[in-house]
């Protein structure tokens, strides 16, 4: 019997080396791959933390320039951020903060410098859309209506749709075409919430072109 048991085993055991013979290869690479990925998503993930801690040290650098007036050092750290950390929220947070501290100081280029990288850069498309309201503010600010307009037709995210029409509406405002600006208010007004302090000044926008919007049905909107 035992050595019914020895054969039986030594039967197994060759069966074993010619199983791994022939696919031992094949699951030691599977279990390479398997750990391997495992490895690099966590390595991915510790980077991931990584960037953003860096990048949220370099976002405060650029609040403290801010608040205290530096341009200069606000436009090193503006510059620092887009290097080196371009793909993080604080990115697109910080270089968003500087355009409208260039902007309030009478420096336009850069402002339109710093939210044109917005647009071009950020994987958030909320940032893009706000960036390029203001780029589109910007260009009004120095009667390029038509600049202001070009920006403005590029499609945007739905939750951005009334704020867009509102900005048509001051462009063809500025331009003397009251019949257009108040078209575009209108659909503003429309799509806006009714409890949207925005809703209300869009309603002064009108009443100013001498325009009742409350006849206008409301949906909810932006």
């Amino acid at each position: 019997m035992a050595k019914h048991l020895d054969l039986e085993e030594q039967e197994q055991l060759d069966e074993l080396k010619h199983f791994w013979k022939t696919y031992g290869n094949l699951i030691t690479w599977v279990l390479i791959a398997v750990f391997g990925s495992i490895a690099a998503w966590n390595g991915y993930q510790y980077w991931q933390r990584s960037q953003a801690i860096q990048a949220a040290a370099m976002y405060d650098e650029i609040d403290r320039a801010a608040a205290a007036g530096d341009l200069q050092r606000l436009e090193r750290a503006t510059a620092d951020i887009k290097d080196k950390y371009s793909r993080t929220t604080y990115a697109s947070q910080g270089v968003m903060l500087g355009a409208r501290v260039f902007q309030e100081n009478a420096k336009p280029d850069l402002a339109k410098q710093a939210l044109q990288w917005v647009v071009d850069s950020t994987p958030d498309a909320a940032y893009a859309a706000i960036a390029r309201l203001r780029l589109a503010g910007l260009a009004m600010e120095t009667k390029a209506y038509d600049e202001a307009l070009k920006i403005l037709e590029k499609p945007f995210p739905t939750e951005f749709e009334a704020l867009v029409e509102d900005r048509r509406g001051d462009v063809a405002n500025l331009q003397g075409s009251r019949e257009r600006a108040v078209t575009h208010y209108q659909k503003a007004f429309r799509l806006f919430d009714e409890r949207s302090e925005y809703r209300r000044l869009v309603e002064i926008k009108l009443n100013a072109l001498g325009v009742e919007p409350a006849a206008v049905p409301a949906t909810k909107g932006a």
